[in-house]
């Protein structure tokens, strides 16, 4: 069975050819969405990385925190499905969190089976620092979007996402 060849071009420093960076041409990922999604979620998260890095939080855990901050009690099953992950991975931080002295497990009101989560008063004072530096670092990451395009592009991203 024959394989279809790809088809390449050689580098280019010609700034007439659409899609060449830096000598190379990359005129079929500028067509691909994924691309440009990674491209820039990349960028956004390196900004994040940066600029919480003495906060020690990476972007899991300031979503957890987030969720947890507002929505006091929370489950871990209601965690995993919104952050899509696996129960084996919230449990590990979950737990790092508990020890760092930002969440805490109370018995849930109404299922005595489940424990709910809430943050601790340092739980609260790291949220309240880590989104105001998120928006900071975000603000100046879209800088180039006007109010109107970064409304519609987060719509746009969620209809992906969200099907």
């Amino acid at each position: 069975m024959a394989r279809n060849a790809a088809v390449t071009h050689a580098p280019t420093d010609d700034p007439s050819v659409v899609g060449a960076q830096g000598g190379v041409r990359t005129e079929f990922l500028d067509r691909l969405l994924g691309y440009h999604a990674r491209r820039s979620s990349l960028h956004l998260i390196s900004l994040f990385l940066r600029d919480l890095a003495d906060l020690q939080l990476k972007p899991v855990g300031f979503s957890l925190l987030c969720l947890v901050g507002h929505n006091p009690g929370i489950t871990s099953r209601q965690l995993c499905q919104t952050l899509d992950i696996q129960p084996p991975n919230l449990v590990g931080l979950v737990s790092a969190l508990t020890q760092r002295g930002c969440l805490q497990r109370l018995p849930h009101p109404t299922d005595g089976r489940a424990w709910g989560l809430h943050l601790t008063a340092n739980g609260q004072e790291l949220l309240s620092q880590a989104e105001q530096r998120v928006l900071a670092s975000e603000e100046l990451a879209c800088a180039n979007l006007s109010a109107s395009e970064r409304s519609t592009l987060q719509v746009l991203l969620q209809k992906i996402y969200l099907r």
